[in-house]
């Protein structure tokens, strides 16, 4: 009786632990869903029902499976009802809608009016599109986007950075639209998408970058971790912009865990998992106890309200970055969710960015 419970414990515990790295692993998992509802539109605004997101602060995409606007400020909030501000044509009343933090859909030229160019970087895996939205600088910008989410999440700081003449290259990995699929069809949460970054950056130098800057948003910002760590092309880089990254995968999956009530003794059960899945190595993710051994000059912001990634993971890196001879500045934004710091004040996010990549030439 007693080997029976065993096996029936272990195997339930294999379950929680099968499913929950699914939902890590498994891009089609990460596709985000369209949990809003539109109560009503009127002239220049959009009601939707009140939800934790649609009471968020700032300027926000509002996406829907045949149309895309976008939703400001809140001018009114009542009975259970959330009125914005909306920008571009409304959904129909009863729609089904998400809000997202990538405000503007289309490429460069549709969403911005830059000019840009449709490219391809070689990877490991095969080609990967990117786009180029060109400058005047020799240092350029490598974006890289989360998890689930795509190239166009770059749209909001490429007028800052065009702005102060730096090319933008916006890229794809390994299982987004476009892009080469890993050879098993799994996120390996920056492990290997590191070597598709790194292919970008050849990609730049050999059209003309003589610097690179890396920025990262969420597992970006692992993917960037793992590239300066591993990378032989680690040098290449100057300086990185990280926001709201992933800088440790144990303390990441342990609040998400509390978010979905399901108790933290579980994350070290869907870490093995994943580790037998994917071959990962979590411990490896943990920026302040394994730092990367090139360490650039980084910019870090991160939202006080963030409810995916730990806020308090940036706070520890940036606080333990003189002791590892990091030069960091951490920005923190106390109203922004994950990946929200622009979307709650654009003017100030792009003030800081533009001042932080103005200072490059400058001594550190």
């Amino acid at each position: 009786m007693v080997v029976v419970l065993l096996l029936l414990v272990s195997g339930g515990l294999i379950g929680v632990g099968w499913y929950y790295s699914g939902q890590l692993l498994e891009p089609a998992r990460a596709r985000p869903g369209y949990p809003e509802t539109v109560t009503g539109v009127g002239d220049g605004t959009v009601s939707l029902a009140e939800s934790r997101v649609s009471v968020l602060p700032g300027t926000w995409g509002l996406v829907w499976p045949d149309g895309a606007a976008r939703v400001g400020g809140i001018t009114g909030r009542s009975g259970g009802v959330v009125t914005r501000e909306l920008v571009g044509s409304p959904p129909a009343v009863g729609a089904k809608v998400r809000m997202e933090t990538a405000v503007w859909t289309g490429d460069p030229k549709a969403a911005l009016g830059l000019e840009y160019r449709d490219v391809v970087v070689r990877t490991e895996l095969g080609d990967a599109p990117a786009w180029l939205v060109p400058g005047t600088s020799s240092t350029w910008v490598v974006a890289v986007h989360g998890r689930g989410g795509s190239r166009t999440e770059a749209l909001r700081v490429v007028p800052a950075l065009h702005g102060a003449g730096l090319p933008v290259l916006a890229v794809t990995y390994r299982n987004d639209a476009g892009a080469p699929r890993s050879p098993d069809g799994l996120f390996h949460l920056g492990d290997t998408e590191w070597r598709d970054v790194e292919a970008a950056v050849r990609y730049a130098r050999e059209h003309g970058a003589r610097d690179v800057v890396l920025y990262g948003w969420s597992m970006g910002g692992a993917i960037v971790g793992q590239f300066l760590g591993r990378s032989a092309d680690a040098d290449e880089v100057v300086a990185v912009v990280l926001d709201a990254p992933v800088t440790s995968w144990t303390r990441t999956l342990e609040l998400q865990s509390r978010n979905r009530g399901v108790p933290t003794q579980l994350v070290p059960v869907a870490e093995l998992v994943s580790d037998w899945r994917a071959d990962l190595e979590f411990e490896r993710f943990d920026l302040v106890d394994h730092p990367p051994a090139h360490k650039p000059r980084t910019l870090l912001f991160h939202g006080g309200a963030d409810g995916t990634v730990p806020v308090s993971a940036s706070r520890d890196l940036a606080a333990a970055s003189h002791r590892l001879g990091w030069p960091m500045r951490y920005v923190e934004v106390p109203a922004a969710d994950h990946t929200a710091a622009w979307n709650v004040d654009p003017a100030a996010y792009e003030r800081i960015v533009t001042e932080f990549v103005g200072s490059l030439n400058e001594p550190s």
